[in-house]
């Protein structure tokens, strides 16, 4: 009884020092009504070794398909949850960590891909069905298809007659050739109404 009084009594003491066991403590649902930035911090370096510890296992050949959307799903949760931190060490005037995304390493130091926004894909869960035809689907777009133009290449192909400068208008070549062309449209359209004048019947009465 004596060991478990003096347990809670160094327990207190710790966490009015902010000093925080955190493999005996459970981490908190409530993020934002943490006051403490090392608190905060030490939360969110546990979520990190978590995540890490997940990356590394869906990678596991013996796992089942529900067992590798199981744990995908889990890292997503996670990495939302290291957001949450991220976001109330900002509040609380703390660094900022979201600062270029924030690098996530795996228990081998490699850097884990796909920490961003929106619902990631994981190691072995990339080639779950339906996933993988996804991803391929996405990484390339078909050839044909090409890139719009961006402004300075349209600047490059444009010349001073784009913006009114050419002589033509001065010396009335412009002129003549839209009157020629206007006239044919004329003609045309006459021709085209003689046409239908031609076929028409009017109703009896």
């Amino acid at each position: 009884k004596a060991q478990s009084t003096l347990f809670r009594w160094r327990a207190q003491q710790a966490a009015d020092l902010g000093i925080l066991d955190t493999t005996r403590t459970r981490r908190p649902k409530a993020i934002s009504q943490q006051e403490s930035v090392p608190t905060c911090e030490r939360w969110r370096g546990q979520v990190l070794k978590e995540i890490s510890r997940k990356v590394s296992k869906i990678q596991d050949l013996s796992l089942s398909d529900f067992q590798i959307r199981d744990l995908n799903d889990e890292l997503n949760k996670l990495f939302k949850e290291k957001w949450q931190w991220e976001m109330r060490i900002r509040e609380l005037g703390g660094p900022n960590y979201m600062r270029g995304g924030g690098r996530v390493v795996d228990e081998e130091g490699r850097e884990i891909q796909g920490g961003g926004k929106g619902y990631r894909y994981f190691g072995r869960a990339k080639e779950l069905p339906g996933v993988k035809e996804l991803f391929e689907a996405a990484k390339v777009k078909p050839q044909e298809e090409k890139a719009l133009e961006t402004r300075s290449d349209l600047r490059h192909k444009v010349d001073a007659s784009y913006y009114g400068y050419n002589l033509d208008e001065e010396d009335g070549t412009l002129l003549a050739y839209e009157a020629q062309k206007e006239k044919e449209a004329f003609e045309h359209t006459m021709e085209d109404q003689e046409a239908e004048d031609a076929d028409w019947e009017p109703l009896p009465g």
